[in-house]
């Protein structure tokens, strides 16, 4: 079994890489709109993606004392946290389609679906995603690594935001109108709609 360095270090590298794959307008200036949809493409699927699933994968593995106790509410929770999760991910795919996955420079703005609650569906379905793994393996290294990587996701983000603010010229407008990650609890009727 691989050592909480390795473990360490393939999530970085996945981290570090899928983070450089926000840079898909600076891409685009350089090498034109298709090559730097690839490049964003390469970086976040070829490689980030799978170095830090990597790693939390063996982190899920490694032997280690459970933390909480293996107890039906804590099933429960992480059952209902992950069925959520998966919930919103699936519910948000469609809208932004292979966006998601490559981004261009031609995109144009999603504000349908979960996105005309929050910016970022798919990472807040990871969040409650996070915390169920982290409850179904309650080991120091994999609630560590869970921990990391909801870390990593809040950097994400604002790296895509940056991005997004270069690519599509009512990102701003949209900011303003639509909360990050948690929607708002008095949200009016058509209050997210973008003119």
């Amino acid at each position: 079994m691989p050592s909480p360095f390795i473990i360490g270090v393939l999530l970085l590298a996945g981290f570090g890489l899928t983070s450089a794959s926000t840079f898909t307008a600076a891409f685009s200036r350089r090498w034109g709109t298709r090559p730097g949809q690839w490049v964003t493409l390469l970086l976040r699927v070829g490689l980030g993606m799978p170095l830090w699933i990597l790693g939390l994968v063996l982190a899920a593995r490694a032997p280690g004392q459970a933390l909480l106790p293996d107890h039906p509410a804590v099933k429960l929770t992480a059952g209902l946290l992950l069925g959520a999760g998966a919930g919103l991910i699936l519910w948000a795919m469609p809208a932004v389609g292979r966006r998601a996955l490559a981004p261009s420079a031609v995109d144009t703005l999603v504000v349908r679906g979960p996105y005309a609650y929050v910016r970022h569906p798919v990472y807040s379905g990871c969040f409650l995603e996070f915390v169920g793994l982290a409850l179904t393996q309650p080991t120091w290294l994999f609630i560590l690594s869970c921990a990391a990587c909801s870390l990593w996701l809040l950097l994400q983000a604002r790296l895509e935001e940056r991005d997004l603010l270069e690519r599509l010229p009512r990102y701003s407008e949209y900011m303003r109108r639509v909360p990050r990650f948690v929607p708002r609890a008095s949200r009016r009727a058509g209050s997210s709609k973008i003119n």
